[in-house]
């Protein structure tokens, strides 16, 4: 390779917690190498797709001289080349951690960190100078747990005295969800970094609800697997995000991506299920994330640009904003869901009476109990989306979070089915399905895919009440108001009235997914 190495940008990590040993030296670790995009993707203001999957890699994905010199940057540190995908704009390279730490000339090391060891890496990366410019990412050398699940739940004493609950298909009923649809023809992505599913589960659970039953794939990301635990751990996480999707649309095909929770594992995750050329999915939903703070600013870069890439292709992401209100445990908003480019969703607590809504406030249980995330990021300026509505960060502030809520509250929560265990469960990972699955119907009755919902979401006009405006309450530093706010964000949605809003706007740009 010719010139000197330089750092790449954003690379920069320390360890967290205590030192516990010398890496071994002999330890195979693949990584995933992020490459820019040859040329600048189209993204339509009004949302929905401006190219197909299959021209995607062709046009907007990876430049193959940029593969061909990772190759032989590859071949010079005796480094394996594994898969090459230049539409995810990913290629996978396998060595030992020696080879590995004298190719990007990382220190290696382990260490533990709240009961878990992990391989941390010290230091930026280093590059060739002519093979780092068109590197987003290296994602891999360090394999820390990255993000941790969204969702709270009810204490079931507590329940029992205090609490009421829902099914999703309830909740979908309160908002006003379109009936003459459910979701036939879509398919909803879920990632998951963790757990799993039993599939005679969710078929006792979709047949006590009256639900039908919908289709279940999952899909191994880097070696992933669906591999159910007990009901206390990740679980609760797929089987809520299962659950509720298909309740909402059990006509919608349901894949999840099942990856390990690392920075390489969620990015893989998220660009095979933007990539996928078999399940197509034209919703995609997470409800994992973390503190700003606790990310790399090339993670966040890669994750973003691969957010950009499914807007393009009109697949929409819907991602949960949090459970530990506006501080998010370290006074940051949480990540993905401060992606410009992801509809944040936030959380509500719900009071009904005979069916019908009667009051609506923002999630805010206390230190314990959770509360809705929201603020502003200083990761990413304000979107003109935002900016057009006259939303003024704070000094330093960027984008503002959330997008949209929904009920979260766990003494409002859902109820559901976890390896064959009843439970109550809110938080914001309730709120993201719970999206993902109305924008299928949205899709569906639309007849097109909605793609980056935000820009039309923003634009439609409070008259429409396509969006329940939430007044009251606050997520600590943040408190609901008339209008957009950092606590409920833009409100709940009316499915009924948002059709009709949605309807009215300009027809999408571009032509459907292909």
């Amino acid at each position: 390779m010719k010139g000197d190495k330089i750092s790449l940008p954003g690379s920069e990590r320390r360890p967290l917690g205590t030192r516990v040993g010398d890496q071994p030296t002999d330890e195979i670790i693949e990584v995933s190498v992020i490459l820019k995009r040859k040329s600048r993707v189209p993204v339509g203001r009004t949302g929905g797709a401006v190219i197909s999957r299959e021209k995607f890699a062709a046009e907007y994905g990876a430049d193959r001289e940029a593969v061909e010199k990772l190759r032989s940057f590859a071949k010079e540190h005796e480094l394996k080349v594994g898969e090459v995908s230049l539409a995810r704009r990913t290629v996978k390279l396998e060595g030992t951690a020696a080879k590995m730490q004298r190719a990007f000339e990382v220190n290696l090391g382990r260490y533990e960190h709240e009961g878990r060891q992990y391989r941390a890496r010290t230091g930026a990366i280093k590059l060739p100078s002519d093979l780092a410019p068109v590197v987003e990412a290296v994602l891999g050398l360090d394999n820390r747990p990255q993000a941790k699940t969204h969702f709270r739940v009810r204490p079931s004493e507590a329940g029992a005295a205090q609490g009421t609950s829902y099914t999703p298909r309830q909740v979908a009923q309160l908002y006003q969800f379109p009936l003459d649809v459910d979701g036939s023809g879509q398919t909803v992505g879920i990632l998951e970094l963790g757990g799993g599913y039993d599939s005679a589960d969710l078929k006792s659970y979709f047949s006590s609800e009256g639900v039908a039953n919908p289709t279940v794939v999952s899909v191994s990301v880097d070696k992933a697997t669906n591999t159910p635990t007990n009901p206390n751990g990740a679980d609760g996480e797929v089987f809520l995000d299962i659950e509720v999707v298909g309740s909402v649309a059990p006509g919608a095909q349901i894949v999840v991506y099942f990856a390990p929770n690392t920075t390489q594992g969620f990015q893989d995750a998220l660009t095979t299920a933007i990539h996928d050329t078999t399940y197509k999915p034209s919703v995609i939903s997470i409800s994992w994330g973390g503190a700003e703070s606790t990310w790399t600013a090339q993670s966040m870069t890669a994750f973003d640009s691969a957010a950009q890439d499914a807007a393009a292709l009109g697949v929409t992401i819907c991602a949960a904003c949090g459970d530990d209100g506006s501080s998010d445990g370290q006074n940051h908003i949480d990540f993905p869901a401060s992606s410009p480019n992801i509809l944040a969703c936030g959380g509500t607590s719900l009071q009904v009476s005979n069916g019908v809504i009667q009051s609506e406030s923002v999630w805010n249980d206390g230190a314990q109990g959770g509360a809705t995330g929201g603020g502003f990021s200083n990761v990413f300026p304000l979107p003109d989306f935002q900016s057009a509505i006259g939303i003024t960060p704070p000094s330093g502030g960027g984008r503002g979070v959330p997008d949209v809520a929904g009920d979260a509250d766990p003494e409002t929560g859902y109820s559901v089915l976890v390896d064959g265990q009843s439970f109550v469960i809110g938080g914001t990972s309730a709120v993201a399905p719970l999206w993902s699955g109305l924008i299928a119907l949205l899709n569906q009755k639309l007849g097109k895919s909605l793609g980056l919902l935000q820009p039309a979401l923003y634009a439609i006009p409070a008259s429409s009440a396509a969006l329940h405006d939430i007044t009251q309450g606050s997520n600590g530093a943040f408190t609901a108001g008339p209008g957009w706010d950092a606590a409920s964000g833009l409100g709940s949605p009316d499915g009924e009235n948002l059709v009709q809003a949605l309807s009215a706007a300009a027809a999408p740009s571009g032509r459907a997914i292909t």
